[in-house]
């Protein structure tokens, strides 16, 4: 069992202790049945004590809830390996635990919100300037990591092409669609690609452009997810290429989703995004 954020524990807890009440079961009645002691289950609820693997999937046996998403997303949560049955698994070699975390979060969100600085969102993305951005990020290093790294980022993106996609709100810095990232080719795959999936009802993308001077996010990119299944779960991840930072904190989550807003409003409307992206990849 892995260390996990106090405030990860707490909302776990919570989650658990509302889903134990909807159950019509007691405290007692529930360490009863999974033959523990009272305390644990306090424990647990409280966030005082993480859950191991075994005991969240018996604890959510016990509980009747049997929803696969909830469970997964209860098992990403908890910080646990209970959510082994998911694809990038198969990467456990390759990326640490907090990108795997991050991406069984991510195939479970409602919504995402992401600005991004200097590189296309990885959903976003097509393999050739995957392939680009992984091998100037981690320049040296073997072809095989970097091919998987590659994978990946693309199947990642199977959450945007599911019966019910993710929401996504992607706001870009100027920056991105000119960094010319593989080179003049790779660029206007790339940009005609933006253009293609900003189309789609279910992603809306905005441009801060250059000359809107300065602006909140300036400093650095980052992701606000929501979930579905868990009120008050929202949460901001700092995404980088094989890690991940979260930020759970009330205060966090309230400025990012401000300065989240703040730069929608100072960005280009959908409609000229799309206008300026045609432009460059013209150019490009």
């Amino acid at each position: 069992m892995r260390h996990i954020p106090e405030v990860r524990r707490r909302r776990l807890g919570e989650e658990l202790r509302k889903l134990r009440q909807s159950a019509g079961l007691t405290s007692g009645q529930t360490a009863r049945l999974l033959g523990w002691h009272q305390s644990k289950v306090s424990r647990i609820e409280t966030g005082v004590s993480g859950v191991k693997d075994e005991d969240l999937a018996g604890l959510l046996d016990a509980l009747g809830v049997s929803d696969p998403q909830l469970r997964l997303l209860l098992g990403a949560l908890a910080g646990t390996t209970s959510n082994g049955q998911g694809w990038w698994m198969a990467y456990g070699g390759v990326i640490p635990p907090q990108y795997r975390d991050f991406i069984s979060l991510e195939s479970q969100a409602r919504t995402a919100r992401t600005l991004e600085t200097s590189v296309v969102p990885g959903l976003l993305q097509t393999p050739a300037y995957a392939r680009a951005v992984t091998r100037a990020a981690l320049g040296g290093m073997p072809s095989a990591t970097v091919d998987s790294l590659v994978e990946v980022r693309l199947a990642r993106q199977e959450v945007l092409r599911a019966g019910i996609p993710l929401k996504l709100h992607a706001v870009l810095d100027e920056a991105v669609l000119r960094r010319q990232v593989g080179g003049p080719g790779v660029m206007r795959e790339q940009l005609l690609q933006l253009s293609e999936l900003a189309r789609l009802p279910h992603i809306c993308l905005q441009v801060l452009p250059f000359t809107g001077g300065g602006y909140v996010g300036l400093t650095g990119p980052f992701v606000i997810f929501s979930f579905p299944h868990i009120t008050d779960l929202d949460l901001v991840v700092l995404d980088h290429l094989t890690n991940s930072l979260y930020l759970e904190r009330k205060e966090d989550l309230e400025a990012y989703c401000a300065a989240f807003g703040t730069m929608q409003a100072h960005a280009l409307s959908t409609e000229d995004s799309l206008d300026l992206i045609a432009g460059i990849g013209d150019g490009a």
